[in-house]
């Protein structure tokens, strides 16, 4: 599967080809990536080329008013999903570790999970995105993955490539700019830059011990059987 060329969007990507069971996820159908602040004209007529039909922003008031998406004349209708009750920078003041931050993400905002789940099954294609495409695009992207019967190994690796993706010059500047406001801080390079394996697996497997699966955390939360069965006809396509 080859990545869309977004001139300006950090971690874009299409999650197609990932193997599901018996079948496959459908390219062209979800998007994920960092905030579209830095689009310039090629990178909006990329983006529009892509055909969306929705745009899921899991960022916050004050991040969305910092650094507003730059769609141009696209009329891509965007749902917001605000997925932190408190602010960003509390995560990095708190100094709390990437799976403390995942559970409270499932766990304090998971009506707004089921919300961008319902978006992604409401229109296609669809892009969810957050700042960097890291940890709350990382977190609902793989609940919806893993809801829809993508074999949970894939999903991990779909999650932990965003490392590999991110730019150097940008972890560098962030981190910097992070350590002077916070220089004791011990998990500051994982909540900026990384996202390891193990932690996505631990969360998944949170969720299976405390609710079956993560349909089952979904279905306790307000969704339906019938919804989910609609997302894996969605997502997935059966050889």
């Amino acid at each position: 599967m080859t990545d869309p060329h977004i001139p300006g969007a950090v971690n874009l990507r299409d999650v197609g080809g990932l193997p599901a069971g018996a079948g496959r996820t459908r390219s062209g159908v979800l998007y994920r990536s960092g905030n579209l602040a830095q689009l310039e004209t090629p990178g909006v007529e990329a983006l529009g080329a892509l055909g969306l039909r929705r745009i899921i922003d899991l960022r916050d008031d004050e991040e969305v008013t910092a650094a507003p998406s730059r769609l141009g004349d696209l009329s891509i209708p965007t749902q917001r999903a605000p997925l932190f009750l408190g602010s960003v920078a509390s995560f990095f003041q708190d100094d709390i570790p990437l799976d403390e931050m995942y559970r409270r993400i499932v766990d304090d905002s998971a009506e707004r999970v089921v919300d961008v789940v319902r978006g992604v099954l409401a229109d296609q294609p669809v892009l969810v995105h957050c700042t960097v495409g890291k940890d709350r695009t990382g977190v609902t992207v793989a609940v919806t993955l893993a809801a829809a019967g993508v074999d949970l190994d894939a999903v991990v690796a779909d999650y932990a490539r965003t490392e590999g993706l991110l730019p150097e010059w940008r972890n560098q500047r962030i981190v910097e700019k992070l350590r002077e406001l916070h220089p004791e801080a011990r998990h500051l390079e994982d909540l900026a830059t990384r996202s390891p394996a193990p932690v996505m697996a631990g969360l998944l497997d949170d969720l299976t011990a405390r609710y079956g699966s993560p349909s089952g955390y979904l279905l306790a939360h307000g969704m339906t059987d019938a919804e989910l069965a609609a997302l894996r006809d969605v997502l997935v396509a059966v050889a």
